[in-house]
């Protein structure tokens, strides 16, 4: 499962709200909820937020394994 807590941790270090991302990044709330919710998402998106947020994947999402 890919995970998006590091996300929130990432924005909250450099004063990013999600109200910033909709306005900056033209992410709706709808994607900002399934973010929330660890939901597929688009690597367009993905890259949106890397780019507003100057980071690297890794500073916002990781691969966690299910568990068997």
């Amino acid at each position: 499962m890919i995970r998006f807590d590091r996300l929130w941790e990432t924005m909250k270090n450099k004063g990013f709200s999600t109200y910033m991302l909709r306005e900056k990044c033209g992410i709706d709330s709808k994607t900002i909820r399934r973010l929330r919710s660890n939901d597929n998402m688009e690597t367009k998106t993905l890259a949106k937020l890397c780019s507003v947020l100057h980071c690297k994947l890794e500073d916002i999402a990781e691969f966690v394994p299910d568990e068997e």
